[in-house]
């Protein structure tokens, strides 16, 4: 995989997300704060590892795979600096998500939370708001604090 593939890849993720924000949320100035690809198969996790390793350098690993700073990539919603790429898994089959920060996170949270495309989890470090329509080829997820808070 060459790196026009990998940057067509996380800026078609970042623009099905927004999408979603805007179709369920009024969050349409919410700021990109991170992109996570979700690898298909074990070979395209080494390609998508190798392609985003000339772009960035690692800085977290997780269980589900390595987050990466990355040069500045320009998306429709703004400048992302954060990249993961996920590790296979049977249940994340959609091409990736993106995460965005909303202007006040517990509004948000009462607003939207009651609606049934949005799912609290709660991690002991953070808490996330997951956005999901069937059939959709991405998740969004608006978190509290903000991945590039917590990274860089």
């Amino acid at each position: 995989m060459n790196e026009k593939e990998l940057l067509d890849i996380v800026k078609n993720i970042v623009l099905q997300a927004s999408y979603l924000k805007d179709k369920y949320t009024d969050e349409v100035n919410a700021s990109l704060n991170y992109a996570c690809i979700f690898s298909q198969s074990e070979s395209e996790y080494t390609e998508l590892e190798s392609a985003t390793k000339k772009i960035g350098k690692r800085i977290k690993e997780t269980k589900s795979g390595y987050i990466y700073h990355i040069r500045d990539i320009e998306t429709n919603a703004g400048i992302l600096k954060i990249l993961k790429i996920r590790v296979p898994d049977v249940t994340k089959p959609e091409r990736g998500d993106a995460d965005f920060t909303v202007s006040n996170y517990q509004d948000f949270k009462k607003k939207y939370l009651p609606q049934p495309q949005f799912l609290l989890i709660k991690r002991p470090y953070m808490e996330m708001i997951e956005l999901m329509e069937k059939g959709f080829i991405v998740r969004t997820y608006f978190s509290d604090p903000p991945l590039d808070k917590q990274l860089l």
